[in-house]
């Protein structure tokens, strides 16, 4: 029996609309989106009718297995959708781009899992926090969480949550780093999000307190996966989910490119000799460079993935060396679309200190977003570095570390 046979549901299948159509559905959203980002900011977390209108227009059945009433397609598709939205109102975007990625994420579990999550609706979302605040203890049949898992992106709009935990063997070596999915039922969600980017988000905290979690409802991140899975879910989580990063954080820097061009297009010069800001030499200057640096990220993003499919089609891995390089590339997106914003919005001046001026947003929510882990150039540079010079990697980072015990 197939693998797609097993516990497959009987979800109506749909064709899969063109890239081009999925994209011109994001862009028709952005003047809304635009218009609503202050009250998303207020509110400290974006509105389910946003969330709503995102499902109709078929943002999360992308990634979503086709044996589960989505579309199986490559993950380009959704990165292209997280950049369109990432012009618009990055708070939204970003919460589209976590839980729309959590789809993907799910075409790796067993299906037993994925039955209990999406058995009786397929349109069921999932948060997440993959960073090992909390631990999980393994135990006979699965493993017990504990601890305070922080910035679970649009966990008001999701039923269930990937957490992330380091396991330790009983000699305290590191063994593997699991994401294990978890229903609203079994935590709290603490309202602790009190930012200066991104704070529309809504990334609050998660507290798990003794919660068992089955095997079936577990997975290595690091594991390579299996070469029996469909293709688009044969990438490496760290490939995958770091494009998702790269991909909305383009988006913003996207958006100051607009909101540059628009304002600076009919600003007039306030000192110095009358006419408009844009005669000056470094008004273009800054413009010219910084849509290089977010058109370089852009086609990192979709060089990369596209070549992340080529390994999945041939049933091949993406060799050590690779993904250690890939993991530079794609971080460096963040470091470039970062340098990007900052540029325009030097030049933009005092008009952009006003909370009324979309530029200093798109510069707070970069600031943030580059600071995610997946967009840490600084250390995978050194990751890179060493492991050229012979220095080895840091353990469990890009595989399940071997371990000896006594």
């Amino acid at each position: 029996m197939k693998r797609d046979d097993l516990l497959a549901p009987a979800f109506a299948q749909e064709e899969a609309p063109s890239i081009n159509e999925l994209v011109a559905r994001a862009r028709a959203m952005l003047p809304w989106l635009k218009e609503g980002a202050d009250a998303v900011e207020k509110a400290r977390c974006v509105p389910a009718s946003t969330i709503e209108a995102f499902r109709a227009a078929g943002f999360f059945r992308i990634l979503q297995p086709r044996r589960w009433g989505g579309w199986e397609m490559s993950p380009e598709a959704f990165y292209e959708v997280v950049m369109e939205l990432g012009r618009g109102c990055g708070s939204s975007a970003w919460n589209l781009m976590i839980l729309g990625v959590h789809q993907w994420e799910m075409g790796q579990f067993p299906e037993q899992a994925v039955q209990e999550v999406w058995g009786a609706d397929n349109q069921v979302l999932l948060s997440s926090s993959y960073a090992p605040f909390g631990t999980a203890r393994k135990v006979e049949g699965g493993y017990v969480l504990n601890g305070t898992w922080r910035t679970s992106s649009g966990c008001d709009h999701a039923q269930w949550a990937f957490i992330g935990a380091r396991i330790f063997n009983d000699d305290k070596q590191l063994v593997d780093r699991m994401s294990f999915i978890v229903p609203r039922t079994q935590y709290e969600i603490v309202d602790d999000w009190y930012t200066f980017a991104l704070v529309g988000t809504g990334s609050k905290s998660l507290v798990i307190k003794d919660v068992f979690v089955p095997d079936h409802r577990g997975h290595s991140l690091v594991a390579p996966p299996s070469s029996e899975l469909p293709v688009p879910y044969r990438i490496p989580f760290g490939v995958a989910f770091h494009l998702a990063g790269a991909s909305i954080i383009t988006g913003f820097a996207q958006g100051a490119v607009d909101t540059y061009i628009e304002q600076m297009k009919v600003r007039t010069n306030v000192l110095g000799a009358a006419g408009l800001a844009s005669a000056s030499p470094y008004v273009k200057d800054r413009l010219g460079n910084a849509v290089s640096r977010v058109r370089t990220s852009r086609m990192r993003i979709l060089h990369i993935c596209r070549e992340a499919l080529g390994y999945a089609e041939r049933g091949e891995q993406i060799p050590l060396d690779e993904r250690v390089k890939l993991q530079l590339d794609i971080s460096r997106c963040g470091r470039d679309c970062e340098e990007a914003v900052l540029l325009l919005y030097k030049a933009v001046a005092a008009r952009a200190l006003f909370l009324d001026n979309p530029m200093q947003r798109y510069l707070r929510d970069t600031l943030g977003a580059a600071n995610h882990p997946t967009m840490n150039a600084d250390d995978n540079a050194g990751i890179l570095g060493g492991h050229l010079l012979g220095y080895g990697l840091p353990v469990g980072a890009f595989e399940k570390p071997a371990t000896e015990t006594a």
